[in-house]
């Protein structure tokens, strides 16, 4: 499964990005999916993911509230909608696929280990 990362750019404190995640080489709506960030001189760190039904979704407690991830089947496309971003969200942001297989646990689909294909990051930067 090839992965696209798209959506990054600059913005400001308070301002909103939408990322898209695209696959041309497979369907995406037989993978649970997440998005994941890392920082300059941090590890690589779970933002959200969703159920291959989107019928369950999670987010790190950094986020929620701020962030919403979805998918539209359609157009097999993976999406994080980023609102009130700060500073702090600053980073390459990645989106990433499992095979449903795999199953949905609130604990695995944090791991950045389960996830089997990654897209190239698009990189998010917040300024103050």
């Amino acid at each position: 499964v090839q992965l696209q990362a798209s959506g990054g750019g600059l913005v400001q404190a308070g301002g909103s990005l939408r990322l898209s995640c695209a696959s041309s080489s497979r369907t995406l709506s037989r993978y649970n999916m997440g998005w994941f960030r890392q920082a300059p001189g941090k590890e690589r760190e779970f933002v959200a993911a969703i159920s291959w039904t989107s019928s369950s979704t999670d987010y790190a407690d950094s986020v929620k509230g701020r962030f919403t991830i979805s998918r539209d089947a359609a157009k097999n496309t993976l999406y994080l909608q980023m609102n009130s971003l700060k500073p702090e969200d600053t980073a390459v942001y990645y989106c990433a696929a499992v095979p449903l297989s795999s199953g949905w646990s609130p604990a695995t689909v944090k791991l950045p280990g389960e996830y089997e294909y990654w897209g190239q990051g698009t990189l998010v930067t917040v300024s103050s």
